[in-house]
């Protein structure tokens, strides 16, 4: 009785409702499909193409996936014997570490500066070490990048080529952990020396750079001195260039052109180079332009080896929608801190006191970058900063300064004014007289972020007085062979008061963020 009315009830609502409901397909009169129906079977046509390019779509998808699946090669994330593996992940909620590596391996390679595939020097060593944090939050990303010169303990690893286990060592240079099973022994030292336990890594080669660049359409970047380097073929003017293929490799590579000639000053580059390739994909929206994503994806997955929990493309895809959001000055580039080995100083250690706040935080899930507190847990190398109008704090009795092993009146100065207040040299060279520096000399230049002190030779202990005077980080403090004398070139963190404001990446640490423009100060090698 109930279905009975029911379909009663549907009759007795109109013959115009009735007469509008679908006919089988094959039902009354011929005429009526060529007729009144002609409507209905447009409907089924549209139906069926919508249909038709759904499943071509997903074809396609499914194929490009698969390609890109194909092109990931795999190795162990973690070939440390006695340590347990990382618990499984979310790359969607879960914080994540992931160890990004450099190899210096030449296989596809050729030129004249890079070497070729038949050249095996130093092939299995990480030129690059970084590790790349995401918290759980989506709103800090902290890259932590390794010297490759740094003296660590070294576990035994199995190496799943050959079979062969390799010694635990206490004290073995981290670059060289590749050569011993791979990257799942570099994450194995890592996870040791960082009480971290790595959810994945990506390794990629020469090529990886030179392609990914290109395919980016160059990535910016600067050098306060023209750059003509032997040793890497690297070739800029001073100022700023877009680098793309050999040219961005070199960039990243060179050891001679930047700094102190050493891994320092090639590490700074590295970052920012990379925070200059993240203002770029974020100011041209790649990370949500599917197209450009695929293409990007395409690059990397094909010059990439990765962990099996990474190597499907969806996780990959994961990520780039967590670092889509994150505002630049959340993105953190910081080295981890070291000191010079007392048995080799061409050979780093961990200074372990400097490194704890900065493992701690990664052990937290706590970005770099939140305002350092009122005040500081003794140890924690964070303090709060003084206003930049305040009156310098008055010494202790046990905290008289050094003197200086020269005369100040007898170091010529170069003022560099990098702000944007025409003003700020004379202001400068005032404070400098005031201190005995009579040779001062103010000079205007294009604006800059960081400040830094340039020395020539014999200026070591000036520059350093300088750094002292006006809160520059050592990494800023760089040997300049074109400096006659020393260079102070005052940057926007050195616009105002008598102190660099440094970014609150931690305390002591150095590095940069993300929406931090800097230029890389020539070695004069």
């Amino acid at each position: 009785m109930t279905g009975r009315s029911s379909r009663e009830g549907a009759g007795s609502a109109g013959d115009a409702s009735a007469a509008s409901a679908p006919v089988p397909l094959g039902a009354g009169p011929a005429g009526r499909h060529l007729g009144h129906g002609g409507g209905h079977r447009g409907l089924r046509l549209t139906a069926i193409l919508m249909a038709s390019v759904l499943v071509a779509a997903l074809a396609f998808v499914a194929v490009q996936v698969f390609r890109l699946q194909s092109n990931v090669a795999t190795l162990p994330l973690n070939l440390g014997q006695g340590q347990e593996s990382a618990l499984p992940v979310d790359s969607s909620t879960d914080p994540l570490q992931i160890l990004i590596l450099g190899t210096d391996t030449r296989t596809g390679n050729s030129g004249e500066f890079f070497g070729n595939e038949e050249d095996s020097s130093g092939d299995g060593n990480s030129d690059v070490m970084m590790l790349m944090t995401l918290s759980a939050d989506r709103e800090d990303v902290t890259v932590v990048s390794f010297p490759r010169d740094l003296l660590v303990p070294l576990p035994s690893c199995v190496d799943p080529e050959t079979g062969e286990t390799s010694q635990a060592m206490d004290l073995g240079q981290l670059n060289g952990a590749l050569d011993e099973g791979g990257p799942g022994c570099t994450v194995a030292a890592i996870n040791n020396l960082t009480g971290l336990s790595v959810d994945h890594f990506m390794m990629a080669d020469f090529n990886a750079v030179k392609e990914l660049s290109s395919t980016l359409g160059g990535v910016e970047v600067c050098v306060d001195e023209p750059v003509e380097d032997e040793y890497s073929g690297l070739s800029l003017p001073a100022g700023t260039s877009e680098v793309e293929g050999d040219q961005a490799l070199a960039f990243l590579r060179t050891r001679h052109s930047f700094g102190d000639g050493g891994d320092t000053g090639r590490i700074a580059a590295q970052q920012s180079f990379m925070a200059s390739m993240a203002r770029k994909v974020r100011a041209e929206g790649t990370l949500t332009n599917l197209p450009k994503l695929y293409t990007i994806a395409d690059t990397v997955t094909r010059n990439l080896t990765v962990d099996e929990g990474l190597s499907q493309p969806t996780e990959l895809l994961k990520i780039a929608d967590r670092l889509k959001d994150v505002d630049l000055g959340n993105i953190a580039f910081v080295t981890v801190p070291t000191e010079a080995w007392i048995e080799d100083p061409n050979r780093l250690v961990l200074d372990e006191e400097g490194a704890a706040p900065l493992f701690d935080a990664l052990r937290e899930d706590r970005g770099l970058t939140e305002e350092a507190p009122e005040t500081a847990a003794p140890g924690t190398g964070a303090a709060t900063p003084a206003p930049s109008d305040a009156p310098p704090a008055p010494s202790t009795p046990t905290s008289a300064p050094e003197v200086p092993a020269f005369d100040p009146a007898s170091v010529p100065v170069l003022v560099i004014n990098a702000t944007t207040d025409i003003d700020r040299a004379a202001e400068v060279q005032q404070l400098l007289v005031g201190a005995g520096y009579t040779q001062a000399a103010p000079f205007e230049s294009v604006p800059a972020e960081t400040s830094q002190v340039l020395f020539g030779s014999g200026y070591d202990a000036a520059a350093a007085d300088l750094a002292e005077r006006f809160g520059v980080p050592a990494s800023q403090v760089l040997f300049s062979g074109t400096a006659a004398g020393v260079e102070l070139l005052v940057g926007a963190d050195l616009a105002t008061g008598t102190k660099v404001v440094l970014p609150p990446l931690g305390g002591e640490l150095d590095g940069q963020t993300a929406d931090q423009v800097t230029c890389q100060a020539s070695s004069g090698f």
